[in-house]
């Protein structure tokens, strides 16, 4: 991203932020969902993509529905998801907390009475920075969890300052004073809390697995993670409510404790992906996967999208 653009982004960021907050919350939102519904409209290359990536879902589970409409509602939820974003500073941590349906969190508090560590994970679902108000709040502490660096820097700088303030502490993917694996496991050893998005491989040299019917790759980290320090594997299944939001902590995966490290690891994210199916598949416009996915859709990247937030 020239410098130019990079200018235009913070600013442009910086003025959204400060028009949700301004806004009465009723407001916020037609403006965030009209915004959306303008951007459908116009198009571009996250839009496409989306409808690129939405279509799959659709075609392996042999859904009915409108990949048109889908593809205007799956514009509308990540838009919502900017405008709560913006707001969360402004709003307090109960009534978060209020608005939201929690179901099985007595698979967190099992690991926790063995003093484990909890490895939660979670797909691009819903609004992931309202799920770590509720998390840190069952928890009763804070959390740790990683970060994509964004550009420009500002951006990046004023998203980790904004989740830090949600009482997450927020390790940089890259760049960081000590390689990020090994201050998660460090975290994990130690009894602690990790919260990681864990559908999207940012290498593309992940472990290749089918997802809805398509060969993709997704991160080792997680299970290698779990694998390694013993820490439960938690997936969490999110996505909106009509005025909140839902989080279904699902039962710990076992990483297999005999065979190869690797084969252990694959076992356990084959698992987790199939999970990821059943939650995308249940809330599709809540899945806000922007960006290129399969290993089909990857083979050319795009450099004006890398990098930068959809």
């Amino acid at each position: 991203m020239t410098a130019g653009r990079e200018w235009l982004a913070e600013r442009a960021l910086l003025a959204g932020w400060a028009l949700a907050r301004s806004l009465p919350e009723p407001v916020a939102a037609l403006a965030f969902r009209t915004a959306g519904d303008v951007a459908v409209r116009r198009g571009g290359a996250g839009i496409d993509q989306l409808r690129v990536n939405l279509a799959r879902v659709l075609a392996a589970t042999g859904s009915g529905r409108d990949l048109d409409e889908l593809v205007r509602l799956g514009i509308r939820s990540y838009a919502r998801y900017w405008q709560e974003t913006f707001r969360l500073s402004v709003t307090a941590p109960a009534a978060i907390v209020a608005r939201t349906e929690v179901t099985g969190w007595a698979h967190v508090e099992a690991v926790r009475r063995d003093g484990r560590g909890v490895l939660a994970v979670l797909t691009h679902s819903g609004n992931w920075d309202a799920y770590a108000v509720v998390f840190r709040a069952r928890l009763g502490t804070g959390f740790t969890t990683v970060a994509e660096r964004l550009r420009p820097q500002a951006i990046f700088d004023r998203f980790v300052a904004h989740r830090e303030r949600l009482g997450m502490e927020v390790l940089p993917l890259t760049g960081g004073e000590r390689p990020v694996a090994t201050v998660l496991g460090e975290r994990l050893r130690s009894g602690g809390s990790v919260c990681l998005l864990a559908d999207r491989d940012l290498s593309s040299q992940g472990l290749r697995i089918d997802f809805f019917g398509e060969p993709a790759t997704f991160p080792p980290g997680p299970a290698l993670l779990a694998a390694t320090t013993g820490a439960a594997l938690v997936p969490m299944l999110g996505s909106f409510t009509q005025h909140g939001w839902r989080m279904e902590f699902q039962p710990e995966i076992v990483v297999p404790a005999e065979g190869r490290l690797r084969d252990r690891v694959r076992a356990a994210t084959e698992e987790l992906v199939v999970l990821f199916e059943r939650g995308i598949a249940a809330h599709p416009e809540d899945w806000h996967m922007l960006q290129p996915l399969w290993t089909a859709d990857r083979a050319v990247p795009n450099p004006a999208t890398a990098g930068r937030p959809a």
